[in-house]
């Protein structure tokens, strides 16, 4: 009940405030999160404290309050996600090179698209189908309060993405007939430390999902990494490199290597457009880590080739 009342009766109508007036909300709801409420603020601390150890205090100190001053803004923003029209999104939330994507889709070609958390990745979902000819496709896990999932879903998919739950992708990869483009950000805390891909990654030994190249190389999809840049305080432009066409002539790692040195290079240029609050790096190094990959890279071309 609870849920239905905060949906319905607070989020959804104020979705529908124009976005300047939801930034003085949100503006004053940074203010807060500096001084009386600070969201994660060890979490946000240690994450930026450890990814940059050469900058001074005041310089990780400036970070972390643009980062608050940028959070606030999303939150805004996925709000008004909730009921953003698709002529208020397509001028919001362009693509500076969409040639990429219209010559792999001329070529026949499945995507990957890849990347992180940064800057408002909410508006990719939803107006995804819209940027390019290929069906957009979400792959996600299903939120544990099921009015919201189903909520945040139908509003996601209304402009044609496809949201499908993690567990059904191979199944779905196997049986689908479309040429579809699918999203993946790839920066979240793996699920198993021994599953894993382990890099360096802003300064730190980081475990990064290996979905995307297992994807890759399983149904030969394209891997297209994209970064969203920020323009003006609620207008993005999303930019598109393709990694590699033909990932069977990728060795074990090589994809997933690329991937996050492209997104740990965008991080690094305008480090506030990440989310610091997230517990990246929560899961522990393994002891036996040189062992671990090399049972993992003998697997990988056991079953696709060196």
């Amino acid at each position: 009940m609870l849920s239905w009342i905060a949906y319905h009766i607070l989020i959804y109508p104020a979705s529908l405030l124009p976005l300047p007036i939801m930034y003085l909300f949100t503006d004053f709801f940074y203010l807060l999160l500096i001084t009386v409420i600070p969201y994660r603020r060890a979490v946000v601390r240690a994450n930026i404290e450890n990814s940059f150890p050469d900058k001074t205090t005041k310089e990780k100190r400036l970070i972390e309050r643009k980062f608050y001053r940028h959070l606030t803004d999303l939150l805004a923003e996925g709000a008004k996600n909730l009921s953003i029209s698709e002529k208020q999104l397509r001028r919001r939330f362009k693509v500076s090179n969409p040639e990429i994507m219209d010559e792999l889709y001329e070529k026949g070609k499945n995507v990957l698209l890849v990347s992180g958390h940064y800057n408002n990745w909410e508006w990719l979902i939803t107006g995804q189908n819209l940027l390019f000819k290929h069906q957009a496709v979400g792959i996600g896990m299903p939120l544990s309060n099921g009015l919201w999932d189903k909520k945040l879903n139908a509003r996601r998919s209304r402009f044609g993405m496809k949201v499908i739950h993690a567990k059904i992708v191979h199944d779905f990869f196997k049986s689908n007939k479309d040429r579809v483009a699918t999203l993946i950000l790839a920066d979240q805390s793996p699920g198993d430390s021994k599953k894993c891909y382990w890099m360096d990654f802003l300064n730190q030994k980081t475990g990064v999902v290996f979905g995307p190249e297992l994807l890759a190389h399983q149904y030969q999809q394209a891997i297209v990494f994209f970064h969203i840049e920020q323009t003006k305080r609620g207008h993005y432009t999303m930019h598109l490199e393709t990694i590699t066409e033909s990932p069977k002539e990728m060795k074990w790692g090589e994809i997933t290597e690329k991937h996050t040195k492209m997104l740990e290079e965008v991080i690094k240029n305008r480090p506030e457009q990440w989310i610091w609050s997230h517990k990246r790096w929560k899961r522990d190094v393994p002891e036996n880590l040189n062992e671990l990959r090399e049972q993992q890279k003998s697997k990988f071309e056991e079953r696709f080739g060196s």
